[in-house]
C-alpha cells in the first residue's frame, strides 16, 4: 500500500487558541495514528516575522506551540515534529522555486491583494508597507510543503488558494526540469475547517477575537460568555445558521450532542444557558490537556530537544532531497558533470514521462512525452489541477485518452497504447 504524506503547519506569532487547536492539532494528530500514512507537523517560525517583529513573541510562541503539540497528544516517535528554521533546506528551496514561479501568480495571492486593495482605498501607493516577506509567502510555504513531498495538506478555506499555488509552482518546476515535485492536495474538515472567533469572524490573532486554548477555567468561561449573539429571547427559535456559538459546540462535541444542541436551537435555548453548555463541553476536552501543557511549559529545554531531534529526522530527508534539486537546475560540481550527466541520460529516457502545467487561459494541462522527447498526447484544458491529475491517474491504469486528449502529430493509437503500458508495468 503507498504511503501517504501529510503535512501541517502553526505559525508562531501568537499564543495558541481554540482554533489552532480545533482546526488543525486535532484533526492532525487523529491524522498521524492512521495507518499508511507519514506525518510532518512544524512551527512555522520563518512565517510568524511577516507578522510580528517582536523577537520574544516568536520566542514565546514556538514554546507555546510546541508545548500545546506535545500536551495534545502528538507522538514525536511517529512522526516528523521540527522548527523550521531549524531545517536550512528550506529558505534555500525556497530561492530555488522563487527563480521558476511567475510574479503573475503572486500578485493574484489574497493577503497581498488585500493588503495592495486597502492602500487604494485609503488614497496610498499600492504597495505602501508591503514587505516581501508578504509577497513571497506562498512561496516559503510551497518549500514547506514540496521539500517533504506532502500528499495532503490540511487547511482552513482560506488557505487553500496557496496550495493550489504550491501546485502550480511545482508543476512548472517540473515541467521545466522533470518530475521532482508530488503535487499537494487540500484537505479541509467542514465542520471545523475555520472556527469563529468571539465577535463571529475567523478566530485570528489578527483580528483579536481568540479564546486561549489553555486559558485557566475561569477565563475561559468568560470569554464564552462574551461571544456575540442576537437579541432573540428565551423560548425564541435560534439559528444555528451561522451561529458562531453553536460552531464551536459543533467542533467540540460528537454528532449526537450537536444534534441534540441544534434541537435545542430550534426549541428556543436561551444564550446564557447555550453558552453555559459550549463551557463545559469545551472545559472537559481541555481540562487534561491544561495540566499537561503547564508541566511542559516549565520545562523548555525538554521541548529544545524533541525539536532537535525532529530536524535530525526531518533533515535526512532534505538534504539528499535538496542535493537532487540542485543538480536538477544546474548547481553542480564541475569535475563531475559530464559523468553524471551521462550516468543519468539512459534512466531519463527509459519512460515517457507526463508534464503538467498551467496555461494564460487559467485552465490546467498535460501532456505526455515519449522517451526521446516527441509529444505523444496533448490533453483539453481542466478547471482544476486535481481534475488533470486523476485523468493522468486514470490514463496510467489503462483508461481511454478519446475525449480529454488528442494524439500528437504522426503518433498512432499502438504507440500510445504502448507507451501507456509502461506506466501500468512499474
Amino acid at each position: 500500500m503507498a504511503v501517504k504524506r501529510i503535512l501541517t503547519g502553526i505559525t508562531t506569532s501568537g499564543t495558541p487558541h481554540l482554533g489552532n487547536y480545533a482546526g488543525a492539532i486535532r484533526p492532525a494528530i487523529e491524522a498521524s495514528r492512521q495507518p499508511g500514512s507519514e506525518s510532518f507537523y512544524f512551527l512555522a517560525d520563518y512565517h510568524s516575522l511577516i507578522k510580528t517583529s517582536d523577537p520574544e513573541r516568536v520566542q514565546r510562541s514556538t514554546l507555546e506551540i510546541a508545548a500545546t503539540w506535545l500536551a495534545a497528544g502528538l507522538d514525536t516517535d511517529r512522526v516528523w515534529f521540527y522548527r523550521q528554521s531549524d531545517i536550512p533546506e528550506i529558505p534555500e528551496l525556497t530561492w530555488l522555486l522563487t527563480c521558476n514561479a511567475g510574479k503573475g501568480l503572486l500578485n493574484r495571492a489574497h493577503a497581498y491583494k488585500a493588503a495592495v486593495d486597502k492602500n487604494v482605498a485609503d488614497g496610498e501607493d499600492p504597495d505602501a508597507g508591503v514587505n516581501m516577506g508578504l509577497f513571497m509567502y506562498p512561496v516559503l510555504m510551497a518549500a514547506d510543503i514540496l521539500m517533504f513531498k506532502a500528499h495532503s495538506v490540511p487547511v482552513g478555506r482560506d488557505q487553500i488558494q496557496h496550495i493550489e499555488m504550491a501546485r502550480d509552482i511545482a508543476a512548472r518546476f517540473n515541467h521545466q526540469y522533470g518530475e521532482h515535485f508530488t503535487l499537494p492536495e487540500a484537505a479541509i474538515d467542514e465542520s471545523v475547517a475555520t472556527l469563529p472567533g468571539l465577535d463571529g469572524r475567523k478566530m485570528s490573532k489578527s483580528y483579536d477575537n481568540t479564546i486561549p486554548l489553555f486559558a485557566s477555567s475561569a477565563v475561559m468561561k468568560k470569554a464564552i460568555a462574551s461571544i456575540v449573539t442576537d437579541s432573540r429571547a428565551p423560548g425564541e427559535p435560534k439559528e444555528t445558521e451561522g451561529s458562531a456559538l453553536f460552531q464551536l459546540y459543533q467542533a467540540f462535541s460528537t454528532p449526537a450532542e450537536a444534534a441534540a444542541m441544534r434541537d435545542a436551537f430550534a426549541a428556543g435555548i436561551a444564550w446564557g444557558e447555550a453558552k453555559q453548555a459550549l463551557f463545559e463541553r469545551i472545559e472537559a476536552a481541555v481540562a487534561p490537556m491544561r495540566e499537561r501543557y503547564e508541566t511542559l511549559i516549565a520545562q523548555p529545554a525538554l521541548i529544545e530537544e524533541k525539536l532537535h531531534e525532529g530536524a535530525a529526522k526531518a533533515r535526512a530527508i532534505a538534504t539528499p532531497f535538496l542535493a537532487e534539486i540542485r543538480h536538477a537546475v544546474g548547481l553542480r560540481r564541475l569535475d563531475v558533470v559530464s559523468s553524471a550527466a551521462a550516468a543519468a541520460r539512459p534512466k531519463a529516457q527509459a519512460l515517457p514521462q507526463f508534464k503538467q502545467y498551467r496555461e494564460a487561459d487559467g485552465k490546467f494541462y498535460f501532456k505526455l512525452m515519449s522517451a526521446d522527447g516527441r509529444l505523444l498526447l496533448q490533453s483539453q484544458g481542466f478547471e482544476s489541477p486535481r481534475d488533470a491529475g486523476q485523468c493522468i491517474a486514470g490514463l496510467k491504469q489503462g483508461g481511454d485518452a478519446s475525449g480529454v486528449a488528442a494524439l500528437g502529430e504522426g503518433v498512432s493509437a499502438e504507440e500510445l497504447e504502448q507507451a501507456l503500458a509502461a506506466f501500468a508495468a512499474e
